[in-house]
C-alpha cells in the first residue's frame, strides 16, 4: 500500500472515530538444531492495520449524524450541490429503503425520492402494501441514499465518494436497526454488500448487511423506462417479499 492510499485509509477511519492503530508482529520460527538461520530482511515494513470498532460512535443518534455531516466538503460532490439530502421518514421504522443519490428535484428540496422515480417508489410501497393487506404508507418507512449530495448530471457515484459518504449511511442503519433493508439499484447493492454483481443476479433472494436481511431490487428510475415492463413485475415481487418479511 503506497503512502497516499494509506493516508486516505487512515483519514477514513479517523472520521469514523478510530483512535488506535496496531501493527501486527509475527515472531520468527526457531532454528532447527544444527542449522544456521539467516533472517530475511522484509522488503517493506508491515502496513498499519486499523483496530476496527463499531462503525458508529457509542450512543450514536440521527441528530449526531446530522451534526457530524454538517456543511460537508469531504468529497467533490459538495461542489455542485444545492442541499444535502440526509433522508426522510420514520427514523424508528423496521424497514429502510436505500437508493443511489439525489437527483435534481431531491437536490432542490433536500428530500430523497421526490421526483418521478420517487413518485413511483411511493406507488410501489403503498400500492403493494395495500394489495397485501399491510397498513403502511411511505411515511412509515425510512428512505435514504448512499451519497447525500447530487452527482453531476446524475452520474453514478465514484468509489471514493461512496466510501466517504457511506460511513454516514452505515451509521444511519446502525441507529435505526431495521428488520430489513431494500437496496434500490446496483449502487446501493454494491455499497451494502461489497459486490460487483448486478441487480439481475442479486435480486429476488436475501442477502445480509451486518446480520440485517437485505433485498436487492431495481431502482425506480430504471422502471420508468418503457421497455422495462418485466422488471416492474419483478420489482413488485421483490417488494412483496420485503413487506411480508417485516410486517407479517
Amino acid at each position: 500500500m503506497n503512502q497516499d492510499a494509506l493516508r486516505e485509509l487512515l483519514g477514513f477511519y479517523r472520521d469514523l472515530g478510530v483512535k488506535e492503530l496496531y501493527a501486527p508482529q509475527s515472531l520468527p520460527a526457531p532454528p532447527l538444531p544444527g542449522k544456521t538461520t539467516i533472517a530475511a530482511m522484509p522488503k517493506e515494513p508491515p502496513p498499519l492495520l486499523p483496530v476496527l470498532p463499531s462503525l458508529a460512535p457509542e450512543g450514536d443518534t440521527m441528530e449526531r449524524i446530522r451534526e457530524d455531516i454538517g456543511d460537508c466538503t469531504r468529497c467533490r460532490l459538495h461542489q455542485g450541490r444545492n442541499k444535502i439530502v440526509f433522508g426522510s421518514g420514520n427514523e424508528k421504522s423496521p424497514l429502510v429503503f436505500v437508493g443511489e443519490g439525489p437527483g435534481a428535484d431531491e437536490d432542490a428540496q433536500g428530500l430523497p425520492f421526490v421526483g418521478r422515480a420517487g413518485q413511483l417508489l411511493t406507488q410501489m410501497i403503498e400500492g403493494t402494501a395495500g394489495k397485501e393487506g399491510i397498513p403502511i404508507k411511505r411515511s412509515d418507512v425510512y428512505i435514504c441514499n448512499v451519497v447525500k449530495c447530487r452527482p453531476p448530471e446524475n452520474r453514478t457515484p465514484e468509489p471514493d465518494e461512496m466510501q466517504t459518504c457511506g460511513q454516514f449511511l452505515f451509521r444511519q442503519l446502525l441507529v435505526i436497526q431495521p428488520m430489513a433493508i431494500c437496496a434500490l439499484g446496483s449502487t446501493a447493492a454494491k455499497a451494502l454488500l461489497g459486490t460487483r454483481d448486478g441487480v439481475m443476479k442479486l435480486r429476488g433472494k436475501w442477502h445480509r448487511w451486518r446480520e440485517i436481511p437485505v433485498m436487492v431490487t431495481y431502482h425506480p428510475s430504471y422502471l420508468l423506462r418503457p421497455y422495462n415492463q418485466n422488471a416492474k413485475r419483478e420489482a413488485w415481487e421483490d417488494l412483496k417479499k420485503v413487506l411480508h418479511q417485516v410486517y407479517d
